[in-house]
């Protein structure tokens, strides 16, 4: 009974290793992402590490906290994307990723942040491009969401949307006040 017992305890023990391993060995990638760069570093406390980003196409940024927890942040309006100022982020404690669409401008700014919650934060981030191609059912006119998303993003109201929602509210306003006026007097 005792070696059957010290035959499963061994079992059990080995399939934890192979788990642990496992659980450290890299993640599969798609066979469409093409490896482009890895970039190592370190990063302090509350300070950022910034990187500039000049391919074109649909990229892919893999980063690992090896580290502490270093978190990700993204832009193409700025060369120093914040936690303030960004279009993308990936602030996980694990493993962080952004896929930068196609549509960015280049030179996209890449921010890495050093969380405050550790002195010092180690990171590998890799770099893909990601050559996946998106069929379109009806061709390119059709509805592309990235695109919607990015033009309802930085469409400003014009002032006469803004004033016919001013003049609601205060037509609903004096509503308001009338129906009040009338039930105390």
């Amino acid at each position: 009974m005792a070696v059957r017992w010290r035959r499963i305890l061994v079992i059990f023990v080995a399939a934890q290793v192979l788990f642990v391993v496992n659980a450290f060995e890299e993640e599969d990638v798609p066979e469409e992402w093409i490896l482009l760069h890895v970039v190592q570093g370190q990063i302090g406390a509350g300070n950022y590490s910034y990187l500039r980003l000049n391919h074109e196409g649909k990229i892919v940024l893999q980063m690992r906290s090896l580290k502490g927890d270093a978190d990700l942040y993204v832009s193409d309006m700025t060369l120093h994307p914040s936690f303030d100022e960004y279009e993308l982020q990936s602030v996980t404690c694990g493993q962080d990723v952004v896929h930068v669409p196609a549509h960015f401008r280049r030179p996209v700014g890449i921010g890495i942040y050093g969380h405050p919650s550790h002195l010092e934060s180690e990171f590998e981030m890799k770099v893909y491009y990601d050559r996946t191609v998106v069929q379109y059912p009806f061709g390119e006119a059709s509805y592309n969401p990235e695109e919607m998303e990015a033009n309802q993003k930085y469409s400003q109201p014009t002032e006469d949307e803004f004033q016919d929602g001013e003049s609601v509210f205060w037509t609903i306003l004096f509503g308001i006040l009338k129906l009040i006026l009338e039930i105390l007097f």
